[in-house]
């Protein structure tokens, strides 16, 4: 006789204070467990490539300055110009280049800003270089 013939086909015990399982609650004992949480994300982070700033030569810091003037001279006119420009990154060193197509508003230069019509904001330490048809009859 086998050892367990006895209780091998009686009904599973039911407990009068815990409700049965359901099938979801089940399975999710076999989820997968992650010990290190948020390990992931930090890894993606570190993954993330930035771009160091460039450093503009003193010409090329005379002809962004030159643009600008011409922008300014001619804002009225409203010049549809491109601005590529430095944007720093939060989380690390470094950051990457943006460029911006649009119409400029504003020129603040007590603070070096320029403000675009669309709101955005570049510092002009910032700026790489600006291009635009403004620029085609002037000799840069």
């Amino acid at each position: 006789m086998n050892k367990y013939q006895d209780i091998i086909n009686l009904e599973r015990p039911k407990s009068l204070y815990q409700p049965k399982a359901t099938m979801t609650m089940r399975a999710a004992q076999f989820a997968p467990f992650s010990a290190l949480t948020g390990f992931s994300e930090a890894l993606e982070e570190v993954r993330r490539v930035t771009t160091k700033r460039k450093n503009l030569m003193d010409n090329s810091k005379n002809v962004i300055n030159e643009k600008l003037q011409i922008i300014k001279e001619n804002i009225k006119k409203a010049p549809e110009i491109s601005i590529s420009y430095f944007v720093a990154d939060v989380k690390k060193e470094g950051g990457k280049y943006k460029k911006v197509t649009g119409y400029v508003r504003k020129i603040d230069e007590v603070n070096k800003i320029i403000t675009m019509r669309s709101g955005i904001k570049i510092l002009i330490e910032d700026i790489e270089s600006i291009s635009g048809d403004i620029f085609n009859s002037f000799e840069l």
